[in-house]
């Protein structure tokens, strides 16, 4: 995970498009436990073909699916980076994107979305048919003080 992670945050870091490392493993760039399933990162919506682009000349095999606000990108076949381009049916934009803050992710300075915007993202993911909150504490808990709770509790009262 963290070789693909480095792989297409530096495709896109020198082709393009604007992009953000968002989800769990932006959570572990605040010091949360590393995760293990996949790498998430971030693009406007418009710049969702040129990123799938940069990824491919990158050597990552492209998967669209079903969902209309991802695609999947895999580097080799155990691992899976997915690029999302909207966020709980919202497209990403410009505003989403200039929230990111500039970290050293693994030896590579890339744009990382805040904890606020990633546990207010994760909670409002959840709904009647997966309402899992055991995946998302020991993250949420690591990245306590970080986070801005009154900005979650506006994003997620719907």
């Amino acid at each position: 995970l963290r070789d693909a992670l480095k792989r297409a945050a530096s495709a896109f870091k020198a082709h393009g498009p604007r992009f953000a490392l968002a989800g769990s493993y932006a959570l572990w760039a605040y010091g949360a436990p590393e995760p293990v399933h996949d790498v998430d990162f971030v693009v406007a919506e418009a710049d969702a073909e040129a990123a799938e682009v940069t990824l491919r000349k990158a050597g990552f095999q492209i998967v669209h699916v079903p969902e209309d606000w991802l695609f999947k990108a895999y580097p080799d076949d155990d691992v899976l980076v997915d690029v999302l381009y909207q966020l709980n049916g919202a497209s990403v934009d410009v505003t989403t994107l200039g929230s990111a803050e500039v970290l050293d992710v693994l030896a590579i300075r890339m744009p990382v979305l805040p904890p606020t915007v990633v546990v207010s993202e994760r909670l409002r993911s959840l709904n009647e048919h997966h309402c899992d909150f055991a995946a998302l504490l020991p993250a949420a808990r690591a990245v306590r003080e970080q986070v801005d709770w009154d900005a979650v509790r506006v994003a997620t009262a719907d």
